[in-house]
């Protein structure tokens, strides 16, 4: 049951549902939206496809926060590398480059909290309607896509994506 009245109103996102795009080769539901929260956040649930990275790149109106449901997902925030597995938070502050590549052969599932909210729509606006269920076809990140979205919501697009290391 989803419940959401107005703006700012109690709501509740079901598992399974939510504004779903294929965001590059991975599928984004995103679960909460500024506009639900009164600005406060955005979240948006994401499987990401093994091998896959976002190009380099720093958001200038929110932080980046991400937790590990599953998977392995090596982090670049600033100078700093991390490697997280299932459990594992990572804080990416805003104007702070940073990226991540799923290692392995796993494929990852993240929970991303943007705070404050707005960055979510992003994903919706640069991805495309899912057409299945699953994760869209592997694929590079379309770099030239994501750069001219991303001034929009505040955003650079500053590098190339990881590497997996194996």
């Amino acid at each position: 049951m989803r419940i959401e009245e107005e703006v700012g109103a109690p709501f509740a996102v079901p598992a399974g549902e939510g504004e779903t795009t294929w965001f590059q080769p991975n599928r984004m539901t995103v679960k909460a939206t500024a506009e639900q929260t009164n600005g406060g956040f955005g979240l948006v649930e994401s499987w990401v496809r093994a091998g896959s990275s976002p190009p380099l790149h720093v958001h200038r109106r929110e932080d980046e926060s991400f937790w590990v449901l599953e998977g392995r997902v090596r982090f670049q925030v600033g100078e700093q590398e991390i490697l997280a597995g299932p459990g594992a938070f990572v804080f990416a502050p805003r104007d702070i480059p940073h990226t991540f590549v799923v290692e392995g052969a796993e494929d990852a599932h993240l929970l991303t909290l943007l705070t404050p909210g707005g960055g979510e729509r992003f994903f919706l606006d640069a991805g495309r309607e899912p057409e299945g269920p699953g994760l869209p076809p592997p694929g590079p990140p379309d770099v030239a896509r994501l750069q001219q979205l991303a001034p929009a919501y505040g955003n650079e697009i500053l590098g190339p994506p990881l590497t997996p290391r194996g």
